[in-house]
């Protein structure tokens, strides 16, 4: 349990320290141009979206098959 549990913190730990760092970049007045984000956040979120809304629908046809 441990192990699985460090697993996941280490795991958000690091999507939290590449956010803070591509954040830092980019900084409120636009991107530099000699550093750019690690992560596009946007291709992040449309991905997350269709997670999210698979699951649901998996979840949906579970619950209707009882």
């Amino acid at each position: 349990m441990r192990f699985f549990l460090g697993l996941v913190v280490g795991v958000f730990m690091t999507i939290g320290l590449v956010y803070l760092s591509d954040a830092a970049v980019s900084g409120p007045g636009g991107t530099q141009v000699d550093q750019r984000p690690m992560v596009n956040w946007d291709v992040v979120d449309k991905n997350w979206q269709s997670l999210t809304h698979g699951l649901r629908n998996t979840w949906n046809k579970l619950a209707a098959a009882r």
